[in-house]
């Protein structure tokens, strides 16, 4: 037996990926205008595509609609909102598409103070997280649509400042250098992970809205649970083995470059 398979056209969400698209299409187009540096390519434009698709598979697709009986398909939504979209809209940016407005995101890095920096971003990405998987909570927001939208929107901003301090394309003085990215991705994914692996092994079903679900799938609400526990475990896992790897690599593409310029530099001297 399956649960009712329905589409999602929330004008909320779908308002925001027609903004979304629009200001970056108009961003794109104009990094690319003659004369501009470093134009981007279609690669670029390609990642977005992929942020919007993920954006609509999290909250327009049937997906939504299964996440209100399935603990896994809300597992599911809940890491695509806060890993995936804002790792691809991320990459998707350049120096030249945020050239327009880099010096005001320095500036406001600068006056948060505290609310920019690294730390507050692990803060704000495991409370997330926590807060609302807590029970009641978490009951909650499927029962009120409104709180459910403000869930959503908790997850990706979270997840949107976290991943903007690792993949930003835009130089900060709040970049980390060294191990730091490393120390920065094991506390957070270490601390959510517990939280999944919590999940996966309880043998006790946390979420009354879950438990008094039909069966669908022949899922049992504690196997249903195990299923997200384990979807979040693996997720986080994953996400940050390939973020790593991505960063190493980046590491060395800066550091060949930096040689470069300083080889250049001693030969014109």
């Amino acid at each position: 037996m399956s649960p009712p398979v329905t589409w999602s056209f929330t004008p909320s969400a779908l308002v925001g990926m027609l903004a979304l698209a629009l200001a970056y299409g108009y961003a794109w187009h104009a990094a690319r205008a003659p004369g501009e540096p470093h134009p981007p390519g279609y690669g670029r434009l390609a990642l977005f595509c992929l942020g919007e698709l993920t954006i609509a598979i999290a909250l327009i697709s049937p997906l939504d609609g299964f996440a209100r009986y399935l603990l896994v398909m809300h597992m599911t939504q809940h890491v695509l909102l806060l890993d995936i979209v804002p790792i691809l809209l991320i990459l998707s940016l350049t120096k030249g598409i945020l050239r327009p407005i880099a010096r005001q995101v320095k500036t406001l890095e600068e006056r948060a103070g505290l609310l920019a920096t690294p730390g507050f971003a692990v803060v704000a990405y495991v409370s997330a997280m926590w807060f609302w998987h807590v029970p009641a909570i978490y009951d909650l927001a499927l029962r009120y649509n409104n709180i459910h939208i403000l869930e959503h929107l908790s997850f990706s901003t979270a997840g949107t400042l976290y991943w903007w301090h690792l993949i930003s394309p835009i130089r900060s003085h709040l970049r980390f250098g060294g191990m730091g990215p490393v120390a920065y991705m094991v506390s957070t994914k270490l601390l959510v992970g517990v939280l999944g692996v919590g999940l996966a092994f309880s043998p006790t079903v946390f979420y009354p809205w879950y438990a008094h679900q039909p069966h669908w799938w022949n899922l049992t609400a504690i196997e249903d649970q195990n299923l997200a526990g384990l979807v979040m475990a693996l997720e986080q896992s994953v996400v940050m083995g390939i973020a790593l790897a991505y960063l190493f690599v980046r590491m060395l593409v800066e550091s060949e470059r930096e040689a470069q310029r300083q080889e250049k530099y001693r030969s014109v001297v």
